[in-house]
């Protein structure tokens, strides 16, 4: 049984019937709805009014997918669910996270997750509304893009000193500020937020934001209340549920996939928890051979990809330090060039890379394989990576 009928969910079951598993195979999706991929949520449906992209159907062939149902509790060997109780031998969960809500919001303002998020957001953002977005990271940018690529009038407040700070750090950030500008958006850093509601923001210390549409991307956080009491451990920092390498957690016969799970990372020597895409993808390969008897390591290095102002950004590994250890090219151009974090032993742990995804695609293999560069030729940007 899977709980999650999100990317990490559905791509669970397909691996289990890929890998020969021919049993009683359910899902179970709280969205009433068909599994629908969530990147495109923020980027193509929010601007260009594209319809939301479902998964490849053949994933869920031989499976038993009940949407609009929530899982209440966890025992072993039961779990208890909004349409009753339910036995499993074995069980995955994929149950990913749920929008961050600030102390001070009373629950008026937008959030970006669901489909159905995505649809209100999009009905909002008419020619010359005032939108106000909570948040520069990732969907926030993302957001701002699009509200501004569709005639709004956008001011995005974050608390931080930079865009992405918590991502990149302030130096390589602060490197995607002036894109706001030029997209007629107004940025405003260093703005804490203390309180807001759909007509607007209130900022801590004094002022007001009003607003036609308040949005908060602040990032999201798993909700695992119903996992109080069963034995499947949750890791107070970051609340993903723990587990080790193959996806195991503390219940036997239980596993972890996807934006839900904090795994243990061998190459780190801690534990992360990531929200991206690739690892809904990729990871489930592992938890289906573990859940099947064959367990694997999964410690890739995370990568994640953004489309900002005009702009296609990939990141991928980690940061060692707070600013770059190395500029290749000029960060100052309009376009084309990266930046990369390398540890002490001089092995690239990180890189981002603002449309040169060919530096993406030979970063990961060097980072994964531990490799050691050298800084002087990794900063022209004319040596390929592999190379340097």
């Amino acid at each position: 049984m899977v709980v999650g009928g999100g990317l990490a969910g559905v791509r669970t079951a397909a691996e289990l019937r890929a890998r020969g598993y021919a049993g009683a195979l359910t899902v179970l999706s709280a969205e009433d709805a068909e599994p629908y991929d969530r990147p495109p949520l923020s980027k193509q449906f929010l601007l260009a009014g594209t319809d939301v992209v479902s998964l490849d159907r053949q994933w869920l062939a031989g499976v038993d997918l009940r949407p609009g149902v929530t899982v209440t509790a966890v025992r072993p060997g039961l779990v208890r669910t909004s349409a009753g109780e339910l036995e499993w031998d074995g069980l995955v969960l994929a149950a990913g996270a749920q929008p961050r809500r600030l102390p001070g919001s009373d629950g008026g303002a937008h959030v970006l997750r669901t489909a159905a998020d995505a649809y209100r957001l999009r009905s909002a953002l008419v020619p010359g509304a005032r939108v106000v977005i909570v948040g520069a990271g990732w969907i926030g940018a993302e957001v701002a893009t699009a509200a501004a690529g569709r005639g709004c009038a956008v001011t995005v407040l974050e608390a931080g000193v930079a865009p992405l700070a918590a991502a990149l750090g302030p130096a390589a950030g602060a490197r995607t500020a002036g894109w706001y500008a030029e997209a007629g958006v107004t940025l405003r850093t260093g703005a804490a937020v203390a309180t807001l509601d759909s007509r607007g923001v209130g900022l801590a210390g004094a002022g007001r934001v009003d607003a036609d549409v308040v949005v908060e991307a602040i990032g999201v956080r798993p909700q695992l209340d119903w996992l109080a009491g069963s034995g499947v451990e949750v890791d107070p920092a970051s609340g993903g549920v723990l587990v080790d390498e193959a996806g195991r957690t503390s219940m036997p016969g239980v596993l972890a996939v996807g934006d839900c799970a904090a795994r243990w990372s061998p190459r780190t020597g801690r534990r992360v928890r990531t929200e991206h895409w690739d690892d809904a993808l990729r990871a489930p390969e592992v938890v289906a051979a573990t859940l099947l008897g064959s367990p694997g390591t999964y410690d890739p290095a995370p990568y994640v990809w953004s489309e900002q102002f005009g702009r296609y950004l990939q990141w991928v590994g980690w940061r060692t330090g707070g600013s770059p250890s190395v500029w290749r090219g000029d960060p100052d151009a309009r376009t084309g060039w990266a930046a990369a974090w390398l540890d002490g032993q001089g092995r690239l742990t990180g890189l981002l890379a603002v449309d040169r995804p060919r530096d993406v695609v030979q970063a990961r293999r060097a980072i994964e394989a531990a490799r050691v560069l050298d800084a002087e030729r990794l900063a022209d940007p004319d040596v390929p990576v592999r190379s340097a």
